[in-house]
């Protein structure tokens, strides 16, 4: 008898990857959301967040069996999901079969520009081709790229990206809710929905904010995280 019959390994499987979207990779996302954004209280404040952690004992040992396993199931199961499932907004448009699309097509660009994001920055520090302390002015060097028009194309796909993710995490959020018996009444979902919901839209406005620091040099003001005149070195000092 195999340990797990074709209709377990389904259920078995389906849990895990919802269990690795809210936890690991979720949570990392709000870390580094947040982390990020220290960056609007100068360039002192965000090389402090930033390298605090390389000092952590088997930091890769984590990064590796915490986050990049993690989230290299939940993408490849996420996509298999994507591919298998049948996409019916034409029949029946309602709120939670757009969701269920934009879940999907959110997952497959956050998949993209995580692995970009992660070769372009991550990878070349583990490589030793740049150090945590040239984070900030590298970032300031690439979102604040422009193409011919002064078009910062780097930074919007960047917001793109970030915003895919934003979507997929707190659209997610609600259906790990729903699969683990969290919210099981109508009324407990849309609770549910409402939160998650603000939940990104601070999310998304706090790392936006963050993209736009590293774009321009300017702060928007976000909740009292920004502040004008801070005597820090700022992104347009960088630059």
């Amino acid at each position: 008898m195999p340990l797990f019959p074709k209709e377990r390994r389904a259920f078995v499987l389906h849990r895990l990857f919802s269990l690795t979207g809210a936890l690991p990779v979720g949570a990392f996302l709000v870390v580094h959301l947040w982390t990020r954004a220290s960056a609007l209280g100068g360039r002192k404040h965000f090389d402090s967040a930033v390298t605090a952690p390389e000092h952590t004992p088997y930091l890769l040992f984590f990064e590796v069996v915490f986050v990049l396993l993690p989230l290299l199931f939940h993408a490849l199961y996420g996509i298999s999901l994507s591919f298998g499932g049948r996409w019916n907004v034409g029949s029946y448009s309602h709120s939670r079969n757009w969701m269920y699309v934009l879940q999907r097509v959110t997952g497959i660009f956050a998949f993209a520009f995580i692995g970009y994001h992660f070769y372009e920055f991550r990878l070349q520090i583990l490589l030793g081709h740049m150090v945590p302390g040239d984070l900030f002015p590298k970032l300031c060097a690439s979102l604040s790229a422009t193409i011919t028009g002064g078009i910062p194309l780097r930074a919007i796909l960047y917001l793109v990206g970030m915003g895919s993710c934003v979507f997929h995490f707190a659209n997610g959020m609600w259906g790990f809710c729903n699969t683990w018996g969290i919210t099981v009444s109508v009324r407990s979902q849309r609770v549910a929905a409402t939160v998650f919901g603000f939940v990104g839209i601070f999310l998304f406005f706090l790392g936006a904010n963050t993209l736009v620091y590293f774009a321009t040099g300017s702060k928007l003001p976000l909740l009292g995280m920004a502040e004008k005149g801070s005597q820090t070195m700022s992104c347009s000092d960088v630059n």
